[in-house]
């Protein structure tokens, strides 16, 4: 490991195999997850789709806050986000990624929801900083009313 510095933090999961096709990972505040799959059958995520959901969230919870700052909050907020994966060499890696922001809501004003995207984007989200090392990060958001179809 490196020298410590003041300026910043180590961040630990802890991972334990079941003895059969499971992983369960958990954070020190006692959230788990499961990748692989359980053993009663119980699908969990891979550790790829992992690092989509890293995103996803990560850039949700920026997001929120500055349009809760706003007072322009989405009745209903959902982010999708596909990461572009090699399958011809290993390791298998990402090498470009999409976001779609989808908001619902009757009155969200335009400019403030690609304020607060562009702020997440190029200035809070670690998640976003550390995957665009690995390969462009293009996104697109929606304004949808309430109850509407996202497709």
């Amino acid at each position: 490991m490196t020298d410590e510095n003041p300026a910043n933090i180590w961040k630990e999961v802890s991972t334990t195999w079941d003895g059969a096709d499971g992983y369960y990972a958990g954070n020190q505040s006692g959230a788990v997850v499961l990748m692989g799959k359980g053993k009663d059958g119980q699908p969990g995520i891979s550790p790829m789709e992992m690092l989509l959901a890293g995103l996803a969230g990560c850039t949700g919870m920026d997001i929120v806050e500055i349009l809760r700052k706003k007072r322009q909050l989405p009745v209903e907020f959902k982010i999708k986000v596909r990461g572009n994966q090699k399958t011809d060499v290993y390791p298998k890696l990402y090498t470009e990624f999409e976001v779609e922001y989808l908001f619902w809501g009757d009155n969200l004003i335009p400019k403030d929801v690609e304020q607060a995207i562009r702020l997440s984007e190029e200035k809070y989200c670690s998640v976003g900083g550390t995957l665009a090392k690995a390969g462009p990060i293009r996104s697109t958001y929606r304004l949808l009313k309430p109850g509407q179809a996202a497709e």
